[in-house]
């Protein structure tokens, strides 16, 4: 098993905030994330693109990479995803964070948003079952962005997560992107400014 890695693009001086972004993978696989590996590259793509954005906000913008492609049962991305939040607040102190997944890493957002630092996930054609519990969102905001087109995850699926984490959470709030597809590769500044205004509209009360 590799190590995780964290690609930082730290806000110029001490951050008022900071987005976590979790790339997507694999329902199984033991295979290590790796440079080459397509869904970290995209996320990585958007990381560098909307770091601007971000940074005049004042938010840092970190991605990281797991250890595993696979979601394998979940406990170890989960445990990867709450090792970088661990390092946000070794770097940073108690600013809040905003985790923003794709696909699988909305699927590990949700399971991790209990953590004190957060508060919201912005899942991008995110990776939502009846099986994913919303209890973690207690307290926090959620917005969802699911294309029409998605033939990997599922919209309906995801417009129930919302409907069920509607009980538990400060605001949620799902985004129809259309005739787009899963990947991210079809109308890709769409995709970057639903990442970065969502991202920054959940910061903005915290």
């Amino acid at each position: 098993m590799s190590e995780q890695l964290l690609t930082r693009y730290d806000a110029p001086g001490r951050p008022d905030a900071l987005v976590l972004m979790l790339h997507g993978g694999k329902p199984r696989s033991r295979q290590p994330v790796d440079g080459r590996s397509a869904s970290w590259r995209r996320s990585l793509w958007m990381q560098r693109t909307i770091a601007m954005r971000a940074h005049r906000a004042g938010t840092g913008i970190w991605l990281l990479r797991y250890r595993e492609r696979g979601w394998n049962g979940g406990a170890d991305r989960v445990d990867d995803a709450r090792w970088a939040l661990d390092r946000v607040r070794r770097a940073h102190g108690d600013v809040p964070v905003v985790l923003l997944g794709h696909s699988m890493g909305a699927r590990v957002a949700v399971h991790v948003a209990d953590d004190p630092s957060v508060v919201g996930v912005v899942g991008l054609a995110p990776w939502w079952s009846a099986e994913d519990p919303v209890h973690a969102l207690a307290g926090r905001s959620l917005v969802a962005a699911h294309g029409r087109r998605d033939r990997i995850t599922s919209y309906a699926e995801t417009a129930r997560f919302v409907e069920r984490a509607r009980e538990v959470a400060s605001g949620v709030a799902l985004h129809d992107m259309g005739a787009l597809g899963h990947y991210m590769l079809t109308g890709v500044e769409r995709w970057n400014d639903e990442a970065i205004d969502s991202s920054l509209g959940l910061l903005a009360p915290a």
